[in-house]
């Protein structure tokens, strides 16, 4: 994996080299097609070659890595530009300090929570591996809620990933060609008078920045699949949102 440095048409190129050299036909057997092979493979380190020459590219290739949280769930990660992501959304219901997050199922008690909570999409446990955790921002706002040494981003954070892939209409895509798994978990209605339910998954996914836009409003970020767009917005506190964690400045 090439890490953070390729704009996406880069990478594209790239992509087709490798496909192309890949896919042609190798005729013989024995020590022909092992010749033939070789080849292949010279011509495939000679193009790809080039290619990084004529565009300047600088970059490092490294592995995709990893995280766990304090409850062992483990998590890849990805690096794009200078930030570290990552690629799967939070599910831990503890803090990184081993403190228990309280799982609010009641619609009631949610909407009027004035502090920490947690829940799974419909209350469905089933969907905690693929969709992760939905947390109103109290629990954000703690500051304990990543992994040690890992951080919910900020709206900076945030801009600066969609910044470095591209301000344009298929920024989603580019984000997916990145490696930063779209997940569309959707989210809970959080607004005091609300019903306390939930809406959108498999149409569009919320995630929490942790930086506050008023008293009551916190700035996010909206992912459509539909539309290939990711939206900034502000939402009230007690909405119920993902969060993919970052790696902290050191």
């Amino acid at each position: 994996m090439i890490s953070g440095f390729l704009t996406l048409y880069q990478r594209i190129t790239l992509n087709l080299i490798i496909d192309k050299l890949s896919t042609q036909e190798i005729r013989g057997i024995g020590s022909n097609y092992k010749k033939q092979k070789m080849r292949r493979l010279k011509q495939y380190v000679f193009y790809a070659g080039i290619l990084l020459i004529v565009c300047g590219i600088s970059f490092t290739a490294s592995a995709q890595g990893g995280v766990a949280d304090i409850e062992g769930n483990k998590y890849k990660t990805i690096t794009i530009g200078n930030q570290e992501w990552m690629v799967e959304n939070l599910r831990t219901t503890k803090f990184n300090d081993g403190t228990a997050i309280p799982n609010i199922t009641d619609k009631k008690e949610w909407v009027h929570a004035t502090s920490s909570g947690y829940i799974w999409y419909d209350n469905e446990i089933s969907n905690k591996t693929v969709y992760g955790g939905l947390y109103n921002w109290q629990a954000v706002e703690t500051g304990k809620l990543c992994p040690q040494g890992w951080c919910v981003p900020t709206d900076d954070d945030w801009t600066a990933l969609c910044d470095y892939l591209g301000k344009n209409e298929n920024v989603v895509d580019a984000l997916e060609t990145a490696g930063f798994s779209i997940v569309s978990g959707g989210y809970r209605y959080g607004y005091y008078w609300g019903p306390g339910t939930y809406h959108e998954k498999d149409t569009n996914g919320y995630w929490w920045t942790s930086t506050a836009a008023t008293e009551t409003h916190v700035w996010s970020r909206t992912i459509s699949r539909e539309k290939s767009k990711v939206y900034r917005s502000y939402f009230e506190k007690n909405n119920g949102f993902a969060v993919r964690c970052i790696k902290c400045e050191q």
